[in-house]
């Protein structure tokens, strides 16, 4: 049986890398860090960045409140303070959502 290669998976990204993954600046990554609480990456001894899977996680809420849904920072915050697991509920709900749909629409592509 040939060898397999297990699949690596990152602990840490840098913050290059994060705003490559939302289409944002890192000088707007580094903001929402300053505004949200839920958001504390670690810093290597250089100063730089290192996010989690669990802070990439919460960008990703982030970006959801105050790009898609419209919201303002502040509006954002109130919500994550008022309810976070509901948002978080919502969001993935809607993340799902949005792939089922493009599931069908791949699949209607396919058929005509």
């Amino acid at each position: 049986m040939p060898y397999k290669k297990p699949k690596i998976e990152k602990v840490f990204y840098p913050i290059g890398e994060v705003a490559e993954m939302f289409q944002v600046n890192k000088s707007k990554i580094r903001y929402w860090e300053n505004e949200f609480d839920i958001l504390k990456p670690q810093k290597n001894k250089k100063g730089n960045r290192l996010f989690t899977k669990e802070d990439i996680e919460n960008i990703k809420l982030i970006n959801h409140l105050t790009n898609e849904r419209g919201l303002t920072i502040k509006g954002a915050k109130q919500k994550l303070k008022d309810n976070k697991e509901d948002t978080l509920n919502k969001h993935e709900l809607v993340d799902r959502l949005q792939t089922i749909k493009q599931m069908l629409i791949d699949i209607k592509d396919k058929m005509g």
